[in-house]
């Protein structure tokens, strides 16, 4: 039976998709470290301040980030550590892909001795 509410592939759609960008990946991971304000997770990654502050916007949207305040701070940490895990995991999957990959690309090159001589193509 279908639901007509949000069912988990839906909610868990709408997470990835807040971290398809290279940026908010970095920002699971920087905050994996320890959490920090937006200025300083802005001065650590590149990002101008406004740019850190919509990320992160975006991020506590779905709930994978959120907002502690502290006085007159508001510093940003994980909502759920697991949330790292889950993308050093991907990351892992990633490396191990591409260096199968390289491997498979470095078994194609020619030896060295099937080579073209310097300056000429492979067509005659």
């Amino acid at each position: 039976m279908l639901s007509s509410g949000p069912d988990i592939d839906s909610i868990q759609a709408s997470l990835l998709r807040a971290l398809a960008s290279a940026h908010r990946l970095r920002i699971v991971h920087r905050l994996g470290i320890a959490p920090c304000e937006v200025n300083e997770l802005a001065r650590d990654l590149g990002l101008s301040q406004a740019a850190a502050s919509q990320h992160l916007a975006a991020m506590r949207a779905v709930g994978l980030v959120e907002a502690v305040r502290d006085g007159r701070s508001v510093r940003y940490q994980l909502t759920d550590e697991e949330t790292l895990v889950a993308c050093s995991l991907m990351r892992g999957a990633l490396v191990r892909r591409l260096s199968q990959l390289g491997d498979l690309a470095a078994a194609a090159r020619l030896p060295a001795d099937l080579a073209p001589p310097p300056g000429r193509g492979t067509h005659p």
